[in-house]
């Protein structure tokens, strides 16, 4: 058994002021930063308050008991939220730093993996083969996940007269996004709409050009949840489905902002007051973003399996039926070692993966970034998993 020998990371994270971060196949997001002397002060014990959390966590070391160096790298997404999450574990620790790369998913998986890194951060789980590998970096039960951030992806809209959410199904968005409804007074829209007046404005659906996690969650969604829809989840836009383009969250909402009739996807946090926003049909009612109805769906998912015993990995529930869900959504991990090679190195995972999930270190990220804070039962669970980091 091979334990990790970990070295320094390339790159550290830079210090940007950034609105909603995508998903880290956009490999470039940004935030705004703000911090609170509340969330400072209540975030020193293990990031937890009440006896719950405090009694989940049981004798994890916290931040005040930490000193020395730790790295991470992966994904643009947890950019905003990790810049604060540092700086507020660094101000109550004995001497600790942290860097965090912003790299890319597959690039902080591949870095965490060789032992660049001793955590990485991730829009996508590892696949089977990546898990085997883990056990030689982080002790014979591998690597585990943890989700961290939940960030919901909103449909948005452009038109001209038009000021409400507008509802749609997901057969209706299927057809709308594979260019079968072209107009926006078509019946399909219009019977989900009977209080909107919808202009005969032509549909122009507006897509990423690049590589993007954001695609392969929506698609995700798509494929999953609309009949109408044909392709599978895939982090490409199908090139049968082509219509406008552009580069990036930006370029996505910077595009749709100029043309009317306009409808594109994007991080939540990212759509402006120029759009309105869908809301989705789920369970014979329609949803509307909320950082409440993105969490609501991971409580609605199965774990994914195949992986360490304490690993929380999850299948999206893109398809369900639960009323009061948003299922276009994505999920960020953080990916730790079961096992590492010092009780330094266990001590400082444990504390700084536990600050992590707390409540206030997540509605951190909620105020920074827009992202969903975890459920306490998934909070309760989180600790638990981390309680089984261990040195080797």
């Amino acid at each position: 058994m091979k334990v990790a020998s970990f070295g320094r990371a390339a790159a550290i994270l830079s210090v940007a002021s950034l609105a909603l971060v995508a998903c880290g196949g956009d490999n470039g997001n940004d935030g705004e930063d703000t911090t609170t002397d509340e969330a400072t002060t209540e975030a020193t014990d293990n990031g937890t308050e009440g006896g719950a959390e405090e009694e989940a966590s049981g004798d994890l070391p916290s931040a005040a008991d930490i000193s020395g160096n730790f790295y991470g790298g992966g994904a643009s997404s947890h950019e905003t939220a990790m810049l604060e999450w540092i700086s507020e574990f660094e101000g109550q620790s004995g001497g600790a730093a942290v860097e965090y790369a912003s790299v890319g998913s597959g690039n902080g998986r591949s870095g965490f993996l060789s032992g660049e890194y001793q955590f990485a951060g991730s829009d996508a789980a590892m696949d089977e083969g990546e898990y085997e590998d883990s056990t030689n970096q982080c002790g014979p039960d591998g690597a585990f996940h943890l989700p961290t951030y939940i960030a919901p992806i909103g449909v948005a809209i452009n038109l001209e007269g038009v000021d409400e959410n507008v509802n749609l199904d997901a057969d209706t968005l299927g057809s709308i996004f594979s260019g079968e409804i072209t107009s926006w007074d078509d019946e399909a829209i219009a019977e989900h709409n009977p209080d909107l007046d919808l202009p005969s404005t032509n549909i122009t659906v507006v897509h990423r050009q690049d590589t993007s996690g954001t695609t392969e969650n929506f698609t995700e969604y798509l494929a999953a949840a609309s009949s109408t829809w044909e392709w599978d989840a895939d982090g490409e836009w199908p090139s049968e489905a082509t219509a406008e383009s552009a580069e990036g969250t930006g370029g996505v909402i910077g595009l749709a902002s100029e043309i009317d009739g306009a409808i594109t996807y994007a991080d939540a946090g990212r759509i402006d007051d120029n759009f309105v926003t869908v809301n989705v049909e789920v369970g014979g009612d329609y949803t509307e973003i909320s950082s409440e109805a993105a969490a609501a769906v991971v409580s609605a998912s199965e774990p994914a399996g195949g992986g360490a015993p304490n690993d929380m990995a999850f299948e999206i529930a893109r398809d369900t039926e639960e009323a009061g869900t948003y299922p276009i959504i994505q999920i960020a991990y953080t990916i730790w070692c079961n096992e590492y090679p010092s009780q330094d190195d266990a001590d400082f995972a444990q504390a700084f993966a536990a600050y992590i999930v707390s409540e206030e270190a997540q509605q951190l990220a909620a105020d920074v970034a827009g992202s969903a804070p975890i459920s306490e039962e998934l909070r309760e669970e989180a600790l638990e998993a981390i309680g089984q980091i261990s040195a080797g």
